[in-house]
């Protein structure tokens, strides 16, 4: 086997390792709670694990547990072609990144099952990344177009994940603890699998459950950090005392207890456990990185030449959220972007190959589930695509990764991977 398709080959079973840890099969039976001795287990999930954790929930339930099917209700939503097959639990799939009107639906319907709720009621909260998306319910004096104006100009300014989250808790009904307030006084569970950076419940799906820290101010501040000019009714709404989210020690979060099912960190083990057996040195730069995609390529492709000029075989991995400033008019996502970067970063530097993928199956793209995951690059990425007639530095200044990749090759497509713990990076350092 020619080394560069083995190296690709070891790099991708690390990714599908991480994936495997966290799928819900693994992570979640263990954290569901018993169902109520009398009334309703109520189970509300989004997200893009949200259809396999409900379908391990489900079987869970109705198998090992018996729970009767008419004491258990609820609805799911979760990204187009991520949905599972459940028997009890009606499933919509909806748009992400940007929300659509099947979120919509959906959020309404939730809020009025969570209103619903009685106190010997259970309502079992499933969240994962992409829950944001998911469910949305805007805040009053604001329409779906004005939610997906203001998310798509967050999404093409570079914010961080909790800078957006604190925009987005601000504009809904559903976010930043409301969804707590609506099942108050049933006691109230949350399982989460975290894709964020840091693990806090309040960022997490935009912590619909939990006690909200950013205020009205957070959010307003976010937008003029990135010259993000909103709508009149944005406007009116983020100036608005009645939009600010409950708070901690508010009462509405007493019969409530949040639990981390899965993080980053956790799965990334995995994959440190089988880098050590293939006989390399494991350098983790931990789950937490973030920035501009391209910055951060820069920097790693320093520390793999610094590694490889010291004569070590090892394996530099991450996780986190990177972020893309949209300057062209490209497509793809910030993994791919990364690894552009890097293949240019690294171009010259033998010896090295390095895979970034969202753990999701997607990475950037339209929305669709055939949307690659992310992509290979290495030592001679940039050389080839030379040779081919490509110039990759073109391909970066216009933000078209997945133009580049799908010309020169290296694209890494797995489809929906019903989970998600957001971003993976590996690369492969041995000698030149």
């Amino acid at each position: 086997m020619p080394i560069a398709e083995a190296a690709h080959r070891f790099l991708e079973q690390l990714f599908r390792t991480v994936v495997e840890a966290a799928h819900p099969s693994a992570c979640l039976p263990a954290h569901l709670p018993p169902p109520p001795r009398s009334g309703r287990l109520i189970v509300l999930a989004a997200g893009k694990a949200a259809g396999s954790m409900t379908e391990v929930a489900e079987r869970h339930y109705l198998e090992s547990v018996g729970l009767a099917p008419e004491h258990l209700d609820g609805l799911v939503v979760t990204r187009v072609g991520y949905g599972r097959p459940t028997r009890r639990i009606p499933m919509i799939e909806a748009g992400h990144p940007v929300p659509d009107a099947a979120g919509l639906s959906a959020a309404e319907r939730t809020l009025a099952l969570a209103g619903g709720a009685e106190a010997e009621d259970c309502v079992l909260v499933l969240i994962s990344g992409g829950a944001s998306a998911n469910w949305i319910a805007p805040a009053p004096g604001l329409t779906l177009s004005d939610k997906q104006g203001v998310t798509q100009a967050l999404l093409r300014s570079g914010a961080a994940i909790d800078e957006m989250n604190a925009v987005r808790k601000h504009l809904s009904r559903i976010k930043g603890g409301r969804l707590a307030r609506h099942a108050h006084p049933a006691r109230l569970v949350t399982l989460a699998i975290s894709d964020v950076p840091g693990d806090d419940p309040a960022v997490i799906g935009s912590g619909p459950t939990v006690p909200d820290p950013t205020t009205l101010a957070d959010a307003r501040a976010v937008l003029a950090r990135y010259g993000i000019e909103p709508s009149e009714p944005v406007v009116r709404a983020l100036a608005d005392p009645g939009n600010e989210s409950p708070k901690p020690g508010d009462s509405i979060f007493e019969r409530s207890a949040f639990y981390l099912v899965m993080r980053p960190a956790d799965a990334f083990r995995a994959a440190e456990a089988l880098i050590r057996a293939a006989g390399c040195e494991c350098i983790f730069l931990g789950d937490r990185v973030e920035g501009e995609a391209r910055d951060v390529a820069a920097a790693h492709a320093r520390l793999a030449r610094e590694v490889q000029s010291q004569g070590r075989r090892a394996v530099i991995l991450s996780g986190g959220e990177l972020t893309v400033s949209m300057r062209g008019k490209g497509h793809g996502g910030r993994c791919q972007e990364y690894a552009l970067a890097l293949a240019l970063a690294l171009d010259g530097t033998a010896g090295i190959a390095a895979l970034a993928a969202d753990t999701d199956g997607t990475d950037g793209g339209g929305g669709s589930p055939a949307d690659p995951a992310g992509a290979f690059a290495g030592s001679t990425t940039a050389a080839e695509a030379r040779a081919a007639g490509l110039d990759p530095a073109v391909f970066l200044a216009d933000n078209d990764s997945t133009g580049f990749f799908t010309r020169a090759g290296g694209l890494l497509l797995t489809g929906p991977t019903f989970t998600n713990v957001n971003d993976f990076r590996a690369i492969l350092v041995d000698s030149p």
